[in-house]
C-alpha cells in the first residue's frame, strides 16, 4: 500500500444504491486529508458479502486509512474493517449490529418477505417525481432522483438481502458511530453508544452536511468531538 507524508487518506462508501454524490458538500481541509470515493460493484450472483467486501477493499490504496460509510455503507465498512488495518472507523445512520436493526428487518430476515420488495420499482423514480404531491414529498422525490443511481435488479436484491441478513454479534470496538435522533430508517431507539445529530434524518449526510464539516475532522483526528457537550451518548 501507498504511504504520503503527512495526508491522512479518508474512504467514503455510500449508502446503499447511491454514489459519491452524497458527499458532494462534505469538506475536508486538503492540507490535511485526502478524499477517495468508494463505489458499489454489481454483485456475482449468491456473492457472499465477505467476498464482495474484500473487493471493494481492493480500491483501498494507502496504509492506516479512515473508513467512514452510510447507512448499508456503513455495514461494508465494518466488514471491511475485519481485512485492514485502520486509523479510524466511522458509520453514519448505520448499525452496529444485528440487534440495532429495526424488528421489522429482523422479521422480515426470520421470514424471507425481503424477497417479495419489489426492487424494479427503483426503474420508477422519475415517475415517482412527477406523482409526488406536497413539498415534503416533492423535495424527497427529487433527491432520490438525484442520488439513487445504482438501479440494477440483481444489486438491489443482494443488497437488501445481505442488509437484512447481516449477522453480528459483538459490535467492533473501534466503531464511532453518528445517528441522527429522527432516522426514518435504523429509529434511534435501537441505537446505542452513538453520537447524535439533533434532529438528522437518515439523509442527514446530504442536508446536514455542516455538522460534518465541522466535526468529522475532530472525529478523524482524535476519534472523539472536543466539545464533550457535542457528543451526547445514547445508553
Amino acid at each position: 500500500m501507498k504511504q504520503d507524508s503527512g495526508l491522512i487518506h479518508v474512504y467514503l462508501m455510500p449508502g446503499m444504491a447511491t454514489d459519491g454524490a452524497i458527499f458532494e458538500n462534505i469538506s475536508l481541509p486538503p492540507e490535511r486529508f485526502k478524499v477517495h470515493y468508494l463505489k458499489w460493484e454489481i454483485p456475482e450472483k449468491n456473492e457472499s458479502l465477505e467476498n464482495y467486501t474484500k473487493r471493494i477493499l481492493k480500491y483501498v490504496k494507502h496504509e492506516n486509512p479512515v473508513l467512514i460509510g452510510v447507512s448499508f455503507g456503513g455495514v461494508i465498512v465494518q466488514e471491511m474493517a475485519k481485512f485492514i488495518t485502520l486509523k479510524r472507523l466511522i458509520i453514519i445512520s448505520s448499525v452496529k449490529c444485528s440487534d440495532e436493526l429495526p424488528p421489522r428487518m429482523r422479521f422480515a430476515s426470520k421470514t424471507g418477505l425481503f424477497k417479495l420488495i419489489p426492487t424494479r420499482l427503483a426503474d420508477y423514480v422519475d415517475f415517482f417525481e412527477k406523482i409526488a404531491i406536497g413539498d415534503f414529498l416533492k423535495t424527497r422525490a427529487k433527491l432520490y432522483k438525484k442520488f439513487i443511481t445504482i438501479k440494477d435488479k440483481q444489486y438491489l436484491d443482494w443488497a437488501i438481502k445481505n442488509m437484512v441478513n447481516w449477522k453480528c454479534e459483538k459490535p467492533d470496538e473501534r466503531v464511532i458511530h453518528i445517528h441522527g435522533d429522527k432516522d426514518e430508517v435504523f429509529p434511534i431507539k435501537n441505537i446505542r453508544n452513538a453520537i447524535i445529530v439533533k434532529g438528522g434524518t437518515h439523509i442527514m449526510i446530504i442536508n446536514r452536511f455542516r455538522w460534518f464539516n465541522e466535526n468529522l475532522p475532530k472525529l478523524i483526528v482524535s476519534g472523539k468531538l472536543k466539545n464533550k457537550k457535542q457528543e451526547e451518548k445514547v445508553n
